[in-house]
């Protein structure tokens, strides 16, 4: 493969799956970060366990790990992976929540998109929590922050 080539899609330009079984079956790692943006009312209502729907942090963490999980059923030419482990860390900020996946398999292909999956449908389950707060909170700067693993080896952000 070349360097800047679209492996998603054939000679014809159609999208295709990217056939991985000649590739090493090695450890792969991925960690994507993002944040939700809010008041800061919505905020402390969130640290503080004061939002109607419950426990907004320990919702968005089982839904970003299942998510992860989920990813090649949301992404149409991800390939379904055998997700070894993901953390979820999220922290809430005066003005909002941090989150950052780490995501690992043994597999031929990587888990970039299983962690950016993750942190977004995170991020998306917090709004979804707390919106009776603050319908304005803004998700943003998703984004792989490292990866590790097969034959491009490792990355990091710079």
């Amino acid at each position: 493969m070349t360097e800047g080539r679209l492996t998603h899609l054939d000679e014809t330009g159609s999208a295709r799956m990217v056939d991985v079984s000649a590739k090493a079956t090695t450890t792969r790692e991925a960690t994507a970060s993002g944040r939700i943006t809010m008041s800061a009312a919505a905020a402390a209502a969130i640290r503080d366990g004061a939002v109607a729907k419950g426990d907004v942090i320990a919702v968005a963490r089982v839904a970003g790990i299942m998510a992860a999980k989920k990813t090649s059923d949301l992404i149409p030419l991800c390939h379904p992976l055998p997700i070894a482990g993901v953390t979820l860390d999220l922290v809430v900020e005066d003005d909002g929540v941090a989150a950052t996946a780490t995501v690992r398999t043994t597999h031929q292909t990587g888990v970039e998109m299983e962690a950016l999956t993750a942190v977004s449908v995170a991020l998306l389950t917090i709004y979804d929590m707390a919106k009776a707060l603050d319908r304005g909170m803004t998700i943003g700067d998703v984004r792989l922050i490292a990866k590790s693993g097969g034959r491009s080896g490792d990355w990091r952000a710079a």
